[in-house]
């Protein structure tokens, strides 16, 4: 039996005529040689089918072409029913491609996958880092910044770090949802807050806290995680503690869709007795009965952005923050 040879760079070299380190140049995309004998080296790359040792080649290059994507959270939430993570890794994995680099997904949700991320990002597998979902004095974005490898995160880091991040404005998003409520009349609006280790939960109360403080009307807050269970369980606690609640702002979708069961099982009715509003304007959120009245978080866009600051980075050596619009969409729950 034969077994047919890869072709070698050397190959290459003496097919287009030239040496091999001007071929291995031309392989690793430096600009040093003239386009003449550029398309005579890709013309003999064709021909004879050649493909790079991309090992050999990161030895040149310094480069890995590899972008890990750090999300801070077990992996029974990056695969559960929320679609911010898979819309983020999709996202970015997407955007990545067409820059010809490649995500690698790591989840960081104990000091042991911490320090397990930390030494393979030393170790210089990747060229930068996404972080995505940290919780409280998430070590990572410190430690990360002292390995001076690019890094930037999805949402405003807990910590203070400089490190460029794209948002999309929670407080603003919360305060349009809140003054939509009060704007029809409703009384007595409760909250469910997201987790106030998170900046996004944390920034979604002080929405509604400002417009509540501005309205003359108190606050009434349950605390779920982000997930349809909290905030079924949430919303039981907001009936027991305050029974003549009439609207709950809560701050993501899938949250929101929990507290509808729940009301439901009440016997309360949406909107009639009870308003909703969520956050995020998942694609469920058209589906729920009724349909939910939401902010729109923008996630693809924010997903994309979070790419081009990491691509700026790799160019300019500097990025700065991005803070992205919410808006609010109306439907039958409010």
């Amino acid at each position: 039996m034969t077994v047919n040879k890869r072709p070698t760079l050397e190959a290459v070299a003496a097919r287009a005529g030239v040496s091999r380190a001007t071929a291995s140049r031309v392989v690793n995309g430096q600009a040093t040689v003239a386009p003449a004998i550029r398309d005579a080296v890709q013309q003999a790359i064709d021909d004879l089918g050649y493909v790079p040792n991309s090992a050999a080649r990161s030895l040149v290059t310094q480069r890995t072409d590899s972008i890990a994507l750090v999300v801070s959270e077990p992996p029974t939430r990056v695969f559960s029913e929320d679609p911010l993570f898979s819309t983020v890794i999709r996202t970015a994995s997407v955007e990545l491609e067409s820059a010809d680099k490649q995500v690698v997904l790591m989840l960081a949700s104990s000091a042991k996958s911490h320090a397990r991320v930390e030494r393979y990002i030393a170790g210089g597998h990747v060229d930068g880092v996404m972080l995505i979902s940290m919780h409280g004095a998430d070590p990572l974005p410190a430690a990360l910044s002292r390995l001076r490898v690019p890094v930037v995160s999805y949402g405003r880091p807990a910590v203070p770090v400089d490190i460029p991040y794209v948002d999309n404005d929670n407080v603003g998003g919360a305060e349009l949802a809140v003054r939509h409520l009060v704007s029809t009349g409703r009384r007595r609006i409760a909250t469910i807050a997201g987790p106030q280790d998170m900046i996004g939960g944390q920034d979604r109360l002080t929405g509604y806290r400002n417009v509540l403080r501005d309205s003359d009307r108190r606050s009434i807050v349950a605390v779920g995680d982000f997930t349809r269970e909290s905030g079924a369980t949430a919303m039981r606690q907001l009936l027991q503690d305050d029974p003549a609640l009439d609207a709950v702002f809560v701050a993501n979708d899938l949250m929101a869709v929990g507290a509808l069961q729940s009301l439901r099982q009440a016997g309360r009715r949406v909107p009639d007795d009870v308003a909703v509003v969520g956050f995020d304007d998942i694609e469920a959120a058209k589906y729920t009965e009724p349909p939910l009245t939401t902010i729109r978080h923008p996630i693809f866009e924010q997903s994309a952005t979070m790419v081009r600051l990491l691509l700026t980075l790799f160019d300019n050596g500097v990025a700065e923050p991005v803070i992205l619009p919410t808006e609010l969409v109306i439907r039958d729950s409010a």
